[in-house]
């Protein structure tokens, strides 16, 4: 993938982006699985594309134990996540889960008024802002999954809103189930007996990664 397919950079043609990109001092890094790709309190003035793999956008919390956040899969945006919000140092971490190579820039580049006052840059700012509402959403639907209290409850009302989203009850999970148990917060083997009873109850059908909601 090229950085110029990534969201951030919707509408902008490629000699713009290109000059863009050197504007923005971006430059290309590689991670491997486990890796921390940024930290919160560290490297705070950058964003980050993911040009391949998949990393987490982890809480971190003080007993040691962490919370998944986002999935972010190639094309992903992050960072604005850690510049725009209050995280203290070392309370949140992006980090790599399958090789990956990222493009970092520096937000305060991107968001700065642009001298030639030049329409592709104030389309990036569109999009950077457009991102951050779409996480803004994201975050509150999942915040309402977190506040169920069962296993099942919360998968329920998962499965609900990528029913609501795709305007039908047979939709595609959009991550792994193990992605799944860490997003709703529950034990992954939990989770597997908990949907096997659903099945078996006949609440739910599951093929691959697609699920019908009976």
């Amino acid at each position: 993938m090229d950085c110029r397919d990534s969201a951030l950079f919707s509408g902008v043609d490629e000699a713009s982006c290109e000059n863009m990109l050197r504007c923005f001092s971006a430059y290309e890094q590689r991670f491997t699985s486990g890796q921390t790709i940024l930290t919160c309190g560290q490297q705070q003035d950058m964003i980050g594309v993911l040009l391949s793999g998949s990393a987490a956008l982890l809480r971190l919390h003080p007993d040691g134990n962490s919370t998944v956040l986002e999935s972010l899969e190639e094309g992903s945006v992050f960072g604005e996540e850690l510049a725009f919000t209050g995280f203290r140092d070392g309370s949140a971490l992006i980090e790599c889960r399958e090789d990956c190579r990222v493009v970092f820039m520096r937000y305060d580049q991107i968001t700065k008024r642009c001298e030639n006052a030049c329409a592709c840059h104030s389309q990036v700012v569109t999009n950077l802002f457009q991102l951050l509402s779409k996480k803004s959403l994201h975050l509150s639907r999942r915040v309402e999954v977190l506040a169920c209290r069962s296993i099942r409850e919360k998968l329920l009302c998962f499965f609900e809103q990528l029913a609501d989203e795709h305007g039908s009850r047979t939709f595609p999970l959009p991550f792994s189930l193990s992605a799944l148990a860490d997003y709703i917060s529950a034990d992954r083997s939990a989770m597997m007996r908990e949907m096997r009873k659903m099945r078996e109850e006949g609440l739910i059908c599951t093929e691959g990664r697609s699920v019908t909601l009976r």
